[in-house]
């Protein structure tokens, strides 16, 4: 079981080893590519004025970016891994299956072709496994802030990293972090992007809404608007925004039916969301595919943040609900779901034939990167309605 207070103290720690690691490799003579591509990234935020901040500000906020996104992965592989949505565990595993997590290190760099290779490759040879698979390409794909720049962390700070995750407990013999939970529940991830890091929680300003002012909330606002609206299908004639099943194949129209948390953090109005309208959609058609009502569940549910690993926690968050709801216990089974949500600045408002839309807009450096749209779109200002 996870232990929430340990694992956000250690985690803590391990933050500000890789913050640390990636500071120093900034001016590294040993990696001059990175210094360089931070450079030229900074500047480019700074002519398409994307970021009022000096260099060093706007380093040290996409170095907690990257450190958190490194730490985030490992933390979303070990919860796959320990609950056996993933097999064969390749970082560790309560019992048995830290031994073969180590057995698969071993495996890795017996092939003459990664002799060379450092556990900064095998994590990121991972993480890019779990980002070919259907279900985790929104995950560990190319929103992951981690993949903006590969190499810049260290091979040691990465195999400290790999050792943590493998740590074991003296006085019992067990792993000392063990994310084994048979009702996945993901609100611990909440407590880290809160506190994981004390700068990003001043910057972003962060704090969870506590589950029954969520449910409060939620009761006076989406039931209502729910029993109002209904799940209002595509006028005819009209081509639906979004596919009317997992598969492609046809099937009832989906709901016009929207909602939008701004400033959705972690996902905890989102996962409340999602069941409540779920629920609506399978009492309305009880002999429709499962996935295609959690698809469509989804197609109303949008959330934008402007903190990247918020955005990556409610991700991984509202994915596993989604599988959790179907039934899905392996990650290789998972359906291709489409999530809506995006790293922005949704406090750009504009209209836009008559209505008002949110301007997802990034003000931190590496939202070019991290966000759902190319920098040159940034720089053009392009807005992106939902």
């Amino acid at each position: 079981m996870i232990n929430r207070q340990t694992l956000l103290s250690d985690l803590q720690s391990v933050l500000r080893k890789l913050g640390a690691d990636l500071l120093e490799r900034t001016a590294s003579d040993e990696v001059p590519e990175v210094g360089e591509w931070l450079r030229a990234e900074y500047q480019s935020a700074k002519d398409a004025e994307r970021t009022a901040q000096t260099f060093k500000e706007w380093l040290d906020d996409f170095i907690t970016q990257v450190a958190a996104a490194w730490v985030l992965s490992c933390v979303f592989t070990r919860f796959l891994e320990d609950n056996q949505l993933v097999d064969p565990p390749r970082i560790a595993g309560p019992g048995k299956r830290l031994e073969q997590a180590r057995d698969e290190h071993t495996l890795f760099f017996q092939d003459a072709e990664r002799a060379k290779l450092t556990d900064r490759e095998y994590l990121l040879d991972i993480f890019a496994g779990l980002a070919k698979l259907p279900a985790g390409k929104d995950v560990f794909g190319p929103h992951n802030p981690m993949n903006a720049l590969p190499n810049w962390l260290g091979p040691d700070a990465a195999g400290e990293l790999l050792l943590f995750f493998q740590k074991i407990d003296s006085d019992s013999g067990e792993l000392v972090h063990n994310f084994t939970d048979h009702t996945w529940d993901t609100r611990f991830l909440g407590d880290l992007n809160q506190d994981l890091s004390e700068a990003a929680r001043k910057t972003y300003a962060l704090l969870q809404t506590p589950e029954f002012v969520e449910e409060f909330i939620l009761d006076r606002t989406l039931d209502p608007a729910l029993d109002e609206f209904g799940l209002t299908p595509v006028r005819e004639g009209e081509a639906p925004a979004e596919p009317q099943s997992v598969d492609g194949s046809a099937g009832a129209s989906p709901s016009r039916f929207k909602m939008i948390d701004p400033a959705c953090g972690s996902g905890h109005f989102l996962l409340g969301a999602f069941p409540r309208i779920l629920n609506r959609w399978q009492k309305r058609e009880p002999g429709a595919k499962v996935r295609d009502l959690v698809q469509r569940a989804l197609n109303s549910i949008h959330g934008v943040d402007v903190n990247p690993y918020a955005i990556a926690i409610a991700r991984f968050r509202l994915w596993l609900a989604a599988l959790k709801a179907c039934g899905v216990t392996k990650l290789k089974d998972a359906p291709a779901f489409e999530l809506h949500l995006a790293c922005g600045d949704s406090q750009w408002h504009v209209r836009s034939q008559g209505s008002i839309g949110f301007t997802v807009r990034a003000e931190i450096a590496s939202s070019c990167r991290t966000s759902d749209w190319t920098s040159s779109s940034h720089r053009r200002g392009r807005s992106v309605h939902f």
